[in-house]
């Protein structure tokens, strides 16, 4: 392998049912930083049916190339079919990094691809940067520039790690929803639209899809969500979630929860923020009887204002909230929710 043959930044551009999902947009627009510190370019790639009218919303949201791969055998997602098609995309056009969503699709296509061209994959990552690999440099050991430093929870969110793949191209990383930021959007901007099919021929690896029966669920997606009443095991009981839900309902919310909340049966998996959750961004992140494990802040603490309630002072919640209130949440809340009902009707 020529490492120097390799470069540029590539994105996996995720759609489904024909609609970008949002990791697409958030990698171009972090992928958009990457080449910016390379002097590159950032590439989409768009695998599926019928999608090449999606790449005009790439371009908006900051790729300079789109490369689409359209089949039928793509149109719904199946391991095998995509798998192929990222690989024969890396082995034509050679780029240096390439970034997937940590999606249920992302996690299960990345390994795949990674074994099939040869090179290391870092999995669930937080941060990524371009920097000197050895962070530090070692006596002895030569120190390789503009590497791509990836970044990831380890040891259950106990430490942080820092990863890098110096000898094999291209790059890869899996990334967490949510922690990346989109570019802002430039309606009419253009990009550079390549086709590439590189052919697909069934075999025993294609499943055969009998059915596609869609889950029909009222529960709201909490990364969208502009402010979030958040509740942990502090909260004492299902029953007592009521004094969040109403909360919210006031200041136009929605509720969500720690982990505890989740493992305890209270809430649904789809509302857990956190490492093993989603990870949020609202203006307005309410944190109820949460103690503020790494784990959970990891999920919440780049949201522009985090307000605590706990009765423990020694928290670590308060250690990253904006504002802090030490009491009991169950006179706070509803003295809050009150305050606020008061103070909306009053305008």
């Amino acid at each position: 392998m020529n490492i120097q043959d390799y470069k540029g930044v590539f994105v996996f551009a995720q759609q489904v049912d024909n609609v970008l999902s949002g990791i697409a947009l958030e990698l171009v627009g972090k992928g958009k930083d990457l080449a910016k510190d390379l002097n590159t370019e950032v590439t989409a790639v768009l695998v599926g049916s019928g999608v090449k009218g999606l790449a005009d919303e790439l371009a908006e949201y900051g790729a300079d190339k789109v490369i689409v791969v359209d089949d039928p055998e793509l149109k719904e997602y199946r391991t095998e079919p995509y798998a192929h098609a990222l690989a024969s995309v890396i082995n034509e056009f050679k780029p240096e990094i390439f970034l997937v969503g940590a999606t249920a699709i992302g996690r299960d296509l990345g390994p795949r691809v990674s074994a099939r061209i040869h090179t290391g994959l870092t999995a669930d990552c937080t941060q990524l940067d371009i920097g000197d690999f050895p962070i530090n440099p070692v006596p002895g050991k030569e120190q390789l520039h503009n590497q791509l430093l990836m970044t990831r929870p380890a040891f259950g969110g106990n430490t942080i790690a820092t990863i890098a793949c110096p000898d094999f191209r291209p790059q890869m990383a899996t990334v967490r929803p949510g922690v990346m930021q989109k570019a802002p959007r430039e309606a009419g901007k253009k990009a550079v639209v390549v086709d590439f099919n590189p052919g697909f021929t069934p075999n025993d690896k294609y499943v055969e899809i009998l059915e596609v029966v869609k889950a029909v669920s009222d529960v709201a997606d909490i990364m969208d969500a502009k402010i979030l009443v958040s509740g942990g095991r502090g909260v004492g009981s299902p029953e007592n979630f009521k004094i969040l839900e109403d909360l919210a309902e006031v200041i136009g919310g929605t509720v969500s929860c720690s982990r505890a909340v989740v493992d305890a049966g209270w809430k649904p998996k789809d509302l857990q923020v956190g490492q093993t959750g989603k990870t949020v961004r609202p203006n307005v992140y309410f944190a109820i009887g949460i103690s503020g494990a790494i784990q959970h802040v990891a999920g919440m603490e780049e949201s522009d204002i985090i307000v605590a309630i706990n009765k423990d002072e020694t928290a670590p919640i308060f250690e990253v909230a904006d504002y802090g209130i030490v009491g009991d949440l169950n006179k706070i809340v509803p003295a809050l929710t009150e305050r606020l009902k008061a103070e909306l009707a009053a305008k």
